[in-house]
């Protein structure tokens, strides 16, 4: 057994790197600086694409506008009746099924845009969240005669 290196064999435990026209390789993906893990504000985030929006201020007033009508949608999504309540059980269950995949996928998609730590971002999600859930409040819906006013049960933790 060699253990010059670290490893058996001379293979050594630890990833190596190296440097490509200013880039840092570590086993095959590209590093730009640092990820940031506080928030902070300004337009040079990366937010779901890599390069997108790049410190273009157009491209992330466009991504803000993203993250908020996606944070609108999930509150629309999760108190609203799509199914009528006669209907055949089986088409409920896909339109249900169908409705789910679509808010958690979005609320996903919301979440990541969240791990950019863009303050901006955060404001825009919280406040999309809370626009949305408004519309659905009892300032904007007819009271029913019965309890189930929406067709999936409210996202909770």
């Amino acid at each position: 057994m060699n253990m010059q290196h670290g490893g058996m064999d001379g293979m050594s435990m630890a990833p190596k790197s190296s440097s490509t026209n200013g880039t840092t390789m570590m086993m095959g993906h590209k590093m730009r600086g640092m990820m940031h893990m506080t928030f902070f504000w300004g337009t040079d985030a990366l937010i779901l694409f890599d390069g997108w929006p790049a410190g273009n201020t157009g491209h992330y007033l466009l991504a803000l506008f993203m993250v908020f009508a996606m944070s609108i949608l999930i509150e629309l999504l999760s108190h609203t009746r799509f199914v009528k309540p006669n209907s055949n059980p089986t088409v409920a269950g896909l339109v249900q099924t169908l409705l789910h995949v679509l808010r958690v996928g979005l609320a996903y998609l919301v979440m990541l845009a969240l791990m950019s730590f863009n303050g901006g971002v955060f404001l825009v999600a919280v406040l999309g969240h809370a626009i949305g859930f408004f519309f659905c409040s009892r300032a904007f819906r007819k009271p029913l005669h019965d309890d189930k006013t929406y067709d999936l049960p409210p996202m909770a933790c």
